[in-house]
């Protein structure tokens, strides 16, 4: 069992890092301040491959894994997490488009959305249905000229930024083989947007309600089969979940590199504070647990390139597991800071308020218990 990256993979890790440091870090607090990302960043990062890490070299994609996607990720994340998980969700959408598509809408959509012209959204949480996602109502009915929408989605990070929208609906029956994926142009008639949502991290993400009353949507961006939509939900979340979670461990990673750093230069009762054994133990305790955090991510998206029979639930373990160490370091981070980790300037503060919805989104932490528990238990009457 070898757990050393190649070389390959190395490179692609140092290339996404080295990215985030130039391009992301210098001006990860002015962005949030802003509430935006700008349109510029895009461009330099589909040049290094990075606006379609799965998806097929055919269509412009980089053509990686599950752990490639996962390194890339860590790597952009300690340059700021809301930056890198905003990436990891137009990602998450070309991926299930380069995988449930048709050839036409691979043909269409994907060059455009590999090199980052047109950023996407995935669209499947309602103000009436978040963790009970097969409840949602938004509905879409087949008309002359296409598909016409009529919902609600909540949480839509890229409302209104973004230029594509993947809309899970309902476009049959109750239950979740009524449910479809309907690709949704930005500038589509009878779409609209809610209010920028004044969140506690995640800033510099707009993010909106999607808002379509008979939004149109032409009849060739269905995704795959009617129907089939919940299932390639579902799906897309595997990847999604561990995306998540490799923003969460760069988060972390990078919240405990400036500690260290910080704990070299502050001196406190004569003494520089990293010279204090209870605090060195401190230290010591973070990184196992970020290790061994990685080490179960890593497992996990292995599992998934492999298609193994248990990679949902390690997905959901790694997403639980990674995502709760991560937000538990960086709150410890702030804390050896002192009243300094509580100030903007020292960078640790954002890193706690990014990471919090870390815990939340791509199904809560409590129903990736739901999961893992489901499949313990399953075939038990």
């Amino acid at each position: 069992m070898d757990f050393a990256l190649s070389e390959e993979q190395q490179a692609v890790f140092d290339m996404a890092r080295d990215f985030g440091r130039a391009e992301i870090a210098p001006h990860a607090r002015t962005w949030e301040a802003a509430g935006t990302i700008p349109r510029e960043l895009w461009p330099k990062a589909a040049r290094l491959g990075l606006g379609g890490i799965l998806v097929a070299p055919d269509h412009g994609g980089a053509g990686l894994g599950r752990l490639d996607a996962t390194l890339i990720f860590e790597a952009l994340a300690m340059a700021c997490p809301s930056v890198a998980a905003f990436l990891s969700i137009h990602n998450m959408c070309a991926g299930m488009i380069d995988r449930h598509g048709s050839a036409e809408m691979k043909a269409r959509l994907l060059p455009g959305i590999c090199a980052i012209d047109r950023v996407m959204s995935y669209c499947l949480t309602e103000p009436g249905s978040g963790s009970d996602a097969a409840a949602l109502r938004t509905r879409a009915e087949r008309g002359q000229g296409g598909w016409r929408l009529t919902g609600t989605k909540a949480f839509i990070s890229g409302g209104g930024y973004s230029d594509g929208y993947i809309i899970v609906c309902r476009t049959g029956g109750e239950g979740p083989h009524g449910i479809s994926a309907i690709v949704v142009e930005g500038g589509a008639k009878g779409l609209s947007f809610g209010a920028l949502e004044d969140k506690m991290g995640w800033r510099a993400q707009p993010t909106r309600q999607v808002q379509m009353d008979g939004a149109e949507a032409l009849p060739e961006n269905l995704i795959g089969d009617e129907g089939q939509g919940f299932a390639y939900a579902m799906a897309a979340l595997d990847g999604g979940r561990l995306n998540i979670a490799a923003t969460a461990l760069g988060g972390a990673q990078a919240a405990l590199d400036r500690t260290i750093t910080y704990m070299g230069e502050r001196r406190a009762f004569g003494q520089r504070l990293d010279r204090f054994q209870a605090l060195q133990f401190r230290l010591a305790g973070m990184e196992t647990r970020l290790q061994a955090a990685r080490v179960f991510l890593r497992q996990a998206a292995w599992k998934a390139d492999c298609g193994a029979a248990d990679a949902t639930k390690h997905c959901a373990m790694a997403k639980m597991f990674v995502t709760d160490v991560a937000f538990d370091v960086a709150n410890d981070c702030l804390q050896l800071h002192g009243g300094y980790g509580y100030l903007a300037d020292y960078g640790i503060e954002k890193i706690v308020r990014d990471l919090r919805v870390h815990q939340i989104l791509e199904g809560t932490n409590e129903i990736m218990h739901v999961i893992v528990a489901r499949n313990l238990l399953e075939g038990r009457e």
